[in-house]
């Protein structure tokens, strides 16, 4: 239970002095609030709590205010929330005070915000004495550990490094360090990198066996490649990441029945898709074809999000999809129907009406309309912000499902909607693929929702059913293409 601390009270100043006669009842009605959120809280209503406590911090522009909605959001264990709570409480508070932006800029990577991350890390490290700089990129590392996608986040750090001077003395985070330079095809960097790591510890089996697998996968310095991974599994001789790099360095040497033993030994132990992705393409090129399409169905029911695998199916089975629906870049349109029902313990209830989708350089503009055709909301989601513009008022968050919840009181999932429409999984969040004989995409898993395709003999969308189950009740969503 969080206490009531005295300094969380508001200041009868911070009514409006060109409203003197409003200014003992606007006092008043915020220490109600104030009150009545914490009441809820010790009732259990967290959420009741936290929308009330969030809302009187924004009328207030009172930063500890602020703070106690993010602390009740993340006593709820709620990501977003703590972050929507910890933007406002940095906004609100002074620049000399490191603690707002340090938690805002702890939770926005917690909640895989990479991108939006790096320019606001920059400019706070860029701040603080390398000591300090060292202490915050530690306290890192379990968060970058759970990262969704470890490249995005592996070159977010890289970005943030770059910018900063002298590097980190961590390890492990320049390790991260390295692997994000390689993403960004800086190898040059990234090997000198490594390199200075294996000369302080000549048995670091992990950047031994990152800089062999990096030669490697770029095709280059294959028998120094071979020699380092070997050094590395002679270190670790049971890592399924080194076994796998070990069979990717002989695929390249030409060795390829030694390059299935490795890689199979590796997709046993290591159920990741980016194996996967591998030693199908080992088994495609083995003429093993049948074995091949196996092994990359059992990738994409692992994540089929992976760059890896995309780029691989892509390359060698573009008929298990257009190859077009693999490029974000092409424009896209969508208009149909829409029909949502909510079933909980108390009642049932939901919505029905139309939307169109475009999809357009990386964005998605989504339009909302009842069953009459009016239109009740419009939705622009980029890959780091969403914006709804309902009855001439733009309102921006971080998650776009939110912003259509708070427009429609319908859960519409927005976020990813035209990657599901085009039949694969949103890139930057773990999701699963089911294909049917033909390799048309039958089901998909992501995001906390279970979506089915109808497809007609063309290959074109007629239906998307979505579900999802979770504490408040079942929620189905069905779509209807026109």
């Amino acid at each position: 239970m969080i206490s009531i601390m005295p300094y969380f009270f508001i200041s009868p100043s911070i009514a409006q002095v060109q409203n003197p006669l409003n200014a003992n009842e606007r006092y008043a009605s915020e220490i109600f609030q104030f009150l009545a959120a914490e009441v809820a809280l010790q009732r259990g209503d967290v959420s009741l709590s936290y929308q009330t406590m969030f809302n009187l911090a924004k009328n207030t522009r009172n930063p500890k205010i602020a703070q106690h909605a993010m602390e009740i959001a993340l006593a709820a264990q709620s990501p977003a929330a703590s972050l929507e709570a910890a933007r406002l409480w940095d906004e609100l508070t002074p620049d000399s005070d490191t603690n707002s932006k340090e938690v805002f800029l702890t939770l926005l990577m917690f909640n895989n915000k990479w991108n939006e991350a790096v320019e606001p890390t920059i400019k706070y490290l860029k701040t603080q004495t390398p000591a300090k700089r060292d202490e915050f990129f530690t306290q890192l590392l379990p968060i970058i550990g759970k990262s969704n996608n470890q490249d995005v986040s592996n070159v977010a750090i890289a970005r943030i490094i770059n910018a900063l001077n002298p590097l980190p003395k961590n390890t492990n985070i320049l390790f991260i360090y390295a692997l994000g330079e390689e993403k960004l095809g800086n190898f040059a960097n990234m090997e000198k990198i490594l390199l200075s790591i294996i000369k302080q510890n000549p048995k670091d089996a992990s950047a031994l066996n990152a800089l062999g697998y990096s030669y490697a996968d770029r095709n280059i310095n294959l028998i120094e490649a071979l020699r380092l991974i070997q050094q590395a599994n002679t270190i670790s001789p049971s890592d399924p990441y080194i076994l796998d790099s070990l069979g990717w360095a002989y695929y390249r040497l030409g060795k390829n029945d030694l390059a299935i033993q490795y890689l199979t030994q590796s997709f046993t132990q290591l159920a990741e898709a980016e194996v996967g992705a591998h030693l199908g393409e080992v088994l495609w090129v083995n003429k093993q074809v049948d074995e091949a399409e196996k092994v990359w169905r059992k990738a994409e029911s692992i994540n089929a999000s992976h760059a890896t695998l995309r780029e691989t199916l892509k390359r060698l089975r573009p008929d298990w999809a257009s190859t077009e629906l693999f490029d974000e870049s092409i424009s896209r349109q969508w208009d149909g129907r829409f029909a949502v029902k909510i079933n909980n313990n108390q009642s049932s209830n939901g919505g029905s009406g139309s939307f169109s989708l475009t999809h357009e350089n990386l964005n998605d503009n989504l339009d909302i309309r009842g069953p009459l055709g009016v239109s009740i909301a419009k939705i622009n989601v980029t890959p780091s912000r969403a914006t709804l513009e309902q009855k001439g008022e733009v309102l921006t968050a971080i998650d776009a499902d939110l912003l259509v919840f708070q427009a429609t009181q319908l859960p519409i999932p927005a976020r990813g909607l035209s990657a599901w429409l085009s039949g694969f999984t949103r890139p930057g969040s773990p999701g699963t693929v089911k294909r049917n004989d033909s390799g048309q995409v039958t089901e998909i898993s992501q995001d906390g929702w279970s979506l089915k395709y109808t497809w007609d003999t063309n290959n074109k969308l007629q239906k998307l059913n979505m579900t999802r189950s979770n504490q408040d009740g079942d929620i189905e969503v069905r779509l209807i293409i026109d």
